[in-house]
């Protein structure tokens, strides 16, 4: 498993008696944009959070950039940067105070924290409000704060859970154009979002998960033509990641589901 970026053998977690996750084997090469879908309840962040180092799997392997997360966890989140599905910020600091503390946590020096910190916090449009909490920043500076905070240390790997959701379509482009970026760098970045639309037009690559378990993985076009050639009647057409995301989920829905007042 060595060769990828990130790479899971058999990966599984159990609450109780819930299998939330179970047997993933997750292969992301070296600077992929990689989109991983699923519906509500599929097992998406709890993959992301064992993953990251977050939650402990029940069974399985995690390797990130060839370390093994158990053997080596600190190493591991080192060379990472995530932005989580609740984002997990200080609320009773300011965005620069925030973001020099991670900094320095990363182990940067003062004046590289000090330096980086004051070039997010303009790319990201913070800069305006120097004394405003966190706790009083709007829900998309929050994530663009977020987002900043996992990138201050230069991460070869980036996990993002939900990232443009609540941030306007102006810091959107701006955001995307910063993981565009990343990749051309070398980076390999790691998304989930309900958006296919985003994922279709950022990722390569993609990987599919229901029920807790993968059920597809893959370069977009290689998904498409798993689907053309499971469904004749879809050829000729180019089929489009939502397309492909339901047929592969089973996302039909029974006529006699309407809701009656609505017909």
């Amino acid at each position: 498993m060595s060769e990828f970026a990130i790479a899971t053998e058999g990966l599984t977690r159990r609450f109780g008696d819930l299998i939330a996750v179970e047997n993933v084997n997750l292969h992301v090469a070296p600077g992929q944009f990689y989109g991983f879908l699923g519906p509500n309840g599929a097992g998406k962040s709890t993959t992301i959070k064992m993953l990251t180092g977050l939650l402990a799997p029940t069974s399985g392997r995690i390797q990130i950039l060839g370390t093994d997360m158990a053997s080596n966890p600190v190493e591991v989140k080192r060379q990472i940067g995530v932005v989580p599905e609740g984002m997990a910020l200080f609320g009773r600091l300011t965005g620069s105070e925030y973001l020099n503390f991670v900094g320095r946590m990363y182990g940067l020096d003062a004046a590289t924290s000090a330096q980086r910190t004051g070039e997010l916090l303009e790319f990201m449009q913070l800069v305006d409000q120097p004394k405003t909490l966190i706790t009083d920043y709007s829900h998309g500076m929050q994530k663009k704060l977020a987002l900043a905070a996992a990138v201050i240390h230069g991460p070869r790997i980036l996990f993002l859970d939900e990232p443009f959701e609540g941030v306007d379509a102006v810091a959107s482009n701006t955001l995307k154009a910063m993981l565009q970026n990343m990749i051309a760098r070398g980076a390999t970045i790691f998304l989930t979002s309900h958006v296919l639309e985003i994922v279709e037009r950022l990722c390569s690559h993609v990987a599919i998960i229901s029920k807790g378990h993968l059920v597809a993985q893959g370069s977009l076009e290689e998904l498409r033509t798993g689907v053309e050639s499971q469904a004749p009647a879809m050829q000729g057409e180019k089929l489009t990641l939502e397309q492909i995301f339901l047929r592969i989920v089973g996302g039909t829905r029974p006529a006699e589901r309407e809701l009656s007042w609505l017909e």
